[in-house]
């Protein structure tokens, strides 16, 4: 029997740390390989992880609520066949003054805290410091019921529902209070995901100078051949026919001519990619995720059709896997979905651009000196300006724009 780690996984390119949510397992339990283990958060997917080992669980390392980096240990399992000898070697090399620590009993899946550090003070979870921040609460006030008295983030929520003051016997009763004015403002306690997606966002707009693009597209042929077809398109393959992998299917000819739409910043060079995998925005109620279509380029209309239902799908059931949000080169926006008739929206980093389709829209156009009533559907694009100069963006929608509006049948690729 050895000792195996669990660390935190990549999650999904430029991800740098991910959220402990929740433990399905306790120490103690057993557990079988592949099986669900732990809930982890980032701003692109919450995630099952499943234990890459069958063994027991035998130390928890990082507690629900705290935020690590990639690559971090998680927890420890024991796992037979694995040599004992050498893991213990490795622990004695690492750390030759330290004597054995006597045997203790193993803490839920749920402690909020870790034991002092020696110096008298107590190293609290950062999901008790933050919550205690994000109440204006002095934590030297709080009696701690963990085990050595430490604070728990029940302590916490506790301290503030009795309105800061110490539970116990002595303590006065309490006094009638005047009925007050409803509160003007309200604190709303921040997901881990809306911080995730919150430092994502940040982080894009300080790495890389944001430029952008607009035209307007009529969408007439488009228009015309999927009213014909819709009813009939749902009938045969029991989903709905949108313009989204019509749409794709131009787009990636379009990066074939335009490499440098779908590529990556580095310290060594321009990485260019030659092959689209594609990431669609999906909207939730609370968060915006982003599941990747692999080697979109290569994929027929009703392959994209389909592969677009069961992504928006599994992200609304929160059924994506790890590698559903991994390795996206290029992302549309379909913010025409939502209403929407123009928006710029902020890179997915590390990709150089992001383009956004907006709502078709009935409007009055000049064709050939005469107004004519058309849908119109504006297209904006931002980009990596560090990548991608305007004439570059301004060919891209160029082609996009044209393959849009001189659409036919004869382009589908099945």
């Amino acid at each position: 029997m050895g000792l195996r780690t669990l660390t935190m996984p990549q999650l999904g390119e430029s991800v740098t740390e991910g959220t402990v949510e929740k433990w399905l397992k306790a120490e103690g339990e057993l557990v079988r390989r592949d099986e669900p283990l732990v809930e982890v958060v980032t701003d692109k997917v919450n995630a099952e992880v499943p234990s890459p080992f069958e063994g027991r669980l035998v130390r928890i390392h990082v507690t629900e609520g705290t935020t690590v980096p990639i690559g971090a240990a998680l927890a420890e399992l024991e796992v037979q066949g694995v040599d004992v000898e050498t893991e213990v070697e490795a622990e004695v090399e690492a750390e030759p003054a330290a004597a054995a620590p006597p045997p203790v009993a193993p803490a839920t899946a749920s402690t909020e805290t870790a034991p002092g550090d020696g110096s008298g003070r107590q190293r609290l979870s950062p999901a008790v410091r933050r919550l205690a921040e994000e109440n204006d609460v002095d934590l030297s006030q709080v009696t701690g019921t963990g085990a050595g008295g430490r604070v728990t983030r029940e302590d916490v929520l506790a301290f503030v529902a009795r309105g800061g003051r110490q539970a116990g016997p002595s303590a006065p009763p309490a006094s009638p209070v005047a009925a007050t004015p409803r509160q003007r403002e309200e604190l709303v306690r921040v997901s881990a995901v809306r911080r995730q997606i919150a430092d994502h966002m940040v982080r894009s707009k300080h790495v890389s100078p944001h430029a952008w693009g607009m035209r307007e597209v009529d969408m007439s042929a488009l228009v015309t051949y999927r009213e014909a077809r819709k009813e009939d398109f749902a009938a045969r393959h029991g989903i709905s026919l949108t313009y989204l992998p019509f749409v794709i299917q131009v787009v990636c000819d379009a990066l074939r001519s335009n490499p440098f739409l779908n590529s990556t910043w580095t310290e060594d060079g321009i990485v260019l990619k030659r092959y689209v995998n594609m990431g669609v925005a999906v909207a939730l109620p609370e968060a915006l995720i982003v599941p990747v279509i692999k080697d979109a380029d290569r994929l027929g209309l009703l392959d994209l059709a389909r592969a677009i239902n069961d992504l928006a799908a599994r992200a609304r059931s929160r059924g994506l896997r790890p590698e559903d949000v991994r390795d996206g080169t290029f992302t549309i926006n379909n913010t025409g979905a939502i209403g929407s008739i123009a928006g710029m929206a902020i890179i997915n980093q590390p990709q150089a651009a992001i383009l956004s389709t907006e709502k078709i829209v009935k409007r009055p156009v000049v064709v050939d000196d005469a107004v004519v009533i058309r849908p119109i559907m504006y297209l904006t694009i931002s980009f990596d300006h560090r990548i991608v100069d305007g004439l570059q963006a301004g060919r891209f929608l160029d082609e996009v724009q044209g393959g849009l509006e001189t659409w036919s049948p004869a382009r589908i690729r099945l």
